[in-house]
């Protein structure tokens, strides 16, 4: 039986995802070691590897067949638009993509005027605005401290994802208009799926249940 490789976004969605596998009774001890250098981890009883990535090339190396399976933010599989299936909803890291800005650039919304919008998601805006929204915009790529943009006047608007909108609203911005909810998904390489469909649904019908279960409480 060759293994099945799931990769993992760094940080908090990967301990939380592997909360949920081992309540379905996946499990990896090597990766309990907070100290570790090891890049690969391996349950040989289980014939499974486990990688961890930064969470935007999650996507990556599920559609190049690296990795089997993946878990990643449905913000960078919209951005990064990669070819594989998005199988489940996993219902951790829940948050929205939003338009924001000052209150006052809600007008420039609705009358579909042409304004700047600066964003970390430049696929994502122009998908909302060109294609949704019918709306020409000049979309601004930053990479880092997005609410600055229209408080210098580099931007009327951002689009970005809003957890719980503190810092927008210590900086004078607000929430004008939802663009998706997000949250962690499970993905799927096409061939994989494929290859080792017995396995991996396996794995999609117990994460269902096991979720189904949470609600239900």
């Amino acid at each position: 039986m060759r293994y099945l490789t799931i990769a993992l976004a760094k940080g908090r969605m990967a301990k939380k995802t592997m909360e949920m596998f081992a309540r379905i009774g996946i499990s990896c001890e090597e990766m309990a070691d907070e100290n570790t250098r090891k890049l690969i981890f391996v349950n040989e009883e289980q014939k499974l590897k486990f990688f961890l990535a930064k969470a935007n090339d999650v996507p990556t190396y599920v559609e190049y067949g690296a990795a089997d399976l993946g878990v990643a933010g449905r913000d960078t599989i919209l951005e990064e638009g990669r070819n594989l299936y998005e199988v489940l909803d996993l219902n951790i890291g829940k948050c929205r993509m939003c338009v924001c800005g000052p209150e006052k650039a809600a007008e420039k919304l609705q009358h579909h005027e042409l304004i700047r919008v600066a964003t970390k998601y430049p696929n994502i805006a122009k998908d909302y605005f060109y294609n949704k929204k019918h709306q020409t915009v000049e979309i601004i790529k930053l990479n880092g401290s997005i609410e600055l943009a229209p408080i210098v006047g580099l931007s009327e608007v951002i689009v970005d994802i809003v957890e719980t909108g503190s810092t927008l609203r210590e900086n004078g911005l607000a929430v004008l208009e939802e663009v998706c909810p997000l949250s962690a998904r499970m993905v799927v390489n096409q061939v994989s799926l494929k290859m080792e469909q017995a396995r991996i649904s396996e794995i999609i019908k117990n994460m269902r249940r096991l979720m189904e279960k949470k609600e239900s409480i």
